[in-house]
């Protein structure tokens, strides 16, 4: 159960910092090779918390993977999966079809099997 907490977390931050990294990319404004373009990188806030989110997903990660049997661990960050497909619906207004939902509903059905 430990296990199953853990990846949760995990996947929430690793989603957090792809949500992050969108928004980020979305302010960022037309590429230009320009002191005013990169200067407003340092102030687009998105990626730092797209930097904080990856940094602790990774360290969870770490620590989950040290502690338990990967065959275990591994498939069970596929949960990021399913808070991606809320976060497109939540954030981004995405319309999401009968049959990614039940893709969805087969990928938390195979993280139960995994984990028990």
């Amino acid at each position: 159960m430990r296990l199953i907490f853990l990846a949760l977390i995990q996947s929430l931050f690793l989603c957090g910092g792809q949500l992050c990294m969108k928004l980020a990319l979305s302010a960022m404004g037309e590429f230009a090779w320009s002191w005013a373009f990169f200067g407003r990188q340092f102030t687009n806030w998105w990626w730092l918390a797209c930097g904080i989110s990856f940094i602790t997903a990774g360290l969870l990660w770490m620590y989950i993977l040290k502690t338990y049997p990967f065959s275990q661990a591994y498939p069970l960050a596929s949960m990021a999966y399913v808070f991606g497909m809320i976060a497109a619906i939540l954030v981004f207004h995405e319309q999401v079809v009968l049959t990614q939902w039940i893709g969805v509903l087969l990928i938390m059905g195979g993280c139960y099997l995994v984990a028990n």
